[in-house]
Parts: C-alpha cells; structure tokens; sequence
C-alpha cells in the first residue's frame, strides 16, 4: 500500500460526512470529478471498495468506516503537529497538551493551570487543554496523543504513571420542593425511589452510578440525560429530578438558584483524582514542570 495523502484523506472524510460528493467538492474548491479520482486512487491504494453510490448521496462501507476513524486520527494529528509548530514559530518554547475529564475542567485544573503559566519562568510555555471522558483519555495517552492526562483514579490506569492530585465529594441537588432538600445528607439508595437527571452512560459519573444501583438492586430512573453539569444543573431547577454532581460544581450554582446541595453520605462518593503519564523520564521538560506544579497545589489545597 502507498502512503496515504493527507489531503485525499480530508476528501475523503468530507465526502463521508456530507454524504455527497458535490456537496463535499464544493467545501475543497474543487469539481467533483476531481474527488472522485482521488477516491478511486485511494480504493486502489488500500485494496478496498470504500465508498457505496446510492441514488442520494453515498455512504461509507464497513472497510470505508474502519479507514474513517484512522483518516480522523491522522488528520487531527496533522493539525496538531501545524499547531505547534505555528505555536513554536510565535516564540513558545515548550508545550504540553493534556487531556482531562469534565469533572477536573469544572472544578480546579483550569485555575492551577493558570497559576501555573502566572509564573514568570514559565511565559514561553503553552498548555493545551482537551476534554476527554476516561476511557478515551488514557487510550490517548497510550497512544501517545497527549502525553499528560487527569481522570478519576478508578479509571483503567494499568501501565501507566500516576500521582495524586485533587478530590472531591459527589453530592445529590435538589429542587427546594423536593423531599431529598430537607436532609442534611443521605445515601445514594434514597435516591433511587425518585427521577434523577443524568449524564451519558460513556462518563465516569454514570458508570459509577451504575454500578452502585447494580449492589442495591435497583435501577435508576432517568428522566432526562444530559452532556453536561451544566444542563445537568438547569434541569433540577425546572424540577425535572435529581442530579449527582460534585460539590464543588454545584454549589456556586445552588447558591445563585436557590437549589439545594446535600452530600452523599456513600463512602465510593468520596473521589480522587489522578496526574497519569506514561513515563516520567519521557516528559518533556516543560511537561515535567507542570506535572510538579499540579502536584503542589494539590498538597496546598489537602
């Protein structure tokens, strides 16, 4: 197989999400019977049909999925590479990128990340931040996509490097109305007799949830999900149900809404949160630098 062009594979995943070839040659510049040659180069190059003509559009064949998801990667990884180096160019010096859940964005990497680059040493460093759900964060990290990563310690961390960093206290909020608001705390299984709104089954959240609904024997009852805390959040105030959210996330919004914060008494609701890395030795220096730095204002904040 010869090696793969960037820009016929951008082609190519501009034709597979348009579903049309015009539509996608309009996007490059191009007339359409100039992608199609290069479509029919790339089938050659790999050895298989990777496009299906249909009388409206096209769509990808299982080969052309499988290839979709790698040209993604590829591509995203060329942008990447174009960044930093654009980044480099501008005078940057070092530059990590580090992946984290939403939980970490919404409750304290951000601040310790500024607090980080405040540090005069420190001003010809970039940190690029990019929300992950765990899973796909510590396959990136394998894969060596970011080399810095910051997910809740009960996530498949196998192989990889790990320092203790934040932790946090997940919590119910409740409409004021609602009988779970009168309670100073409670566990997870008084819970389980009302609506709760919810997160996506692919966060660490839900899979915790899951599991603790799966040890008392019974399920819990979604009214709504959502893809964020704070839709999560809007949602417990139009009364639709409960949220579990970490204390940290909800009470700055509790206070502004009038809701009610109450604790989850369940020790499994107590989380920590871990630095990962692949090999100390491997960081970069500025990476390095960072990784020391968060790990200090974690001991600052115990």
């Amino acid at each position: 197989m010869r090696d793969l062009d960037l820009t016929t594979l951008r082609m190519f995943v501009s034709v597979c999400e348009t579903k049309n070839i015009a539509r996608a040659a309009e996007q490059h510049n191009i007339v359409a019977s100039a992608i199609s040659k290069r479509l029919q180069l790339l089938e050659e190059s790999v050895g298989n049909k990777l496009i299906e003509r249909h009388r409206r559009g096209v769509s990808p064949t299982p080969a052309g999925d499988i290839l979709l998801e790698h040209a993604r990667g590829m591509l995203a990884g060329a942008d990447r590479v174009a960044r930093d180096m654009a980044a480099y160019g501008t005078g940057i010096k070092g530059q990590v990128r580090v992946l984290a859940t939403v939980s970490s964005i919404a409750e304290f990497l951000p601040e310790d990340i500024a607090d980080f680059l405040q540090v005069p040493a420190h001003r010809d460093i970039r940190i690029d931040i990019e929300e992950a759900i765990s899973r796909d964060l510590v396959r990136g990290l394998r894969e060596g996509i970011a080399p810095l990563g910051v997910c809740w310690d009960a996530a498949d961390l196998e192989g990889l490097t790990t320092r203790t960093y934040h932790s946090d206290r997940l919590a119910i909020v409740a409409h004021p109305s609602h009988p779970i608001a009168r309670l100073q705390q409670c566990t997870f299984a008084q819970t389980l007799h009302f609506d709760h709104v919810g997160l996506p089954a692919s966060t660490a959240v839900h899979t915790m949830l899951s599991r603790a609904a799966a040890i008392i024997g019974q399920p819990v009852s979604y009214r709504a999900v959502v893809s964020t805390f704070d839709a999560c959040l809007r949602c417990v105030r139009a009364n639709l149900g409960l949220a579990v959210v970490p204390c940290e996330v909800a009470q700055p919004y509790a206070e502004s809404f009038a809701m009610c914060v109450v604790p989850l008494s369940d020790t499994w609701a107590q989380r920590r949160f871990a630095l990962c890395f692949q090999d100390e030795r491997r960081l970069s220096p500025a990476a390095r630098l960072l990784v020391a730095h968060l790990e200090a204002r974690a001991r600052a904040r115990a």
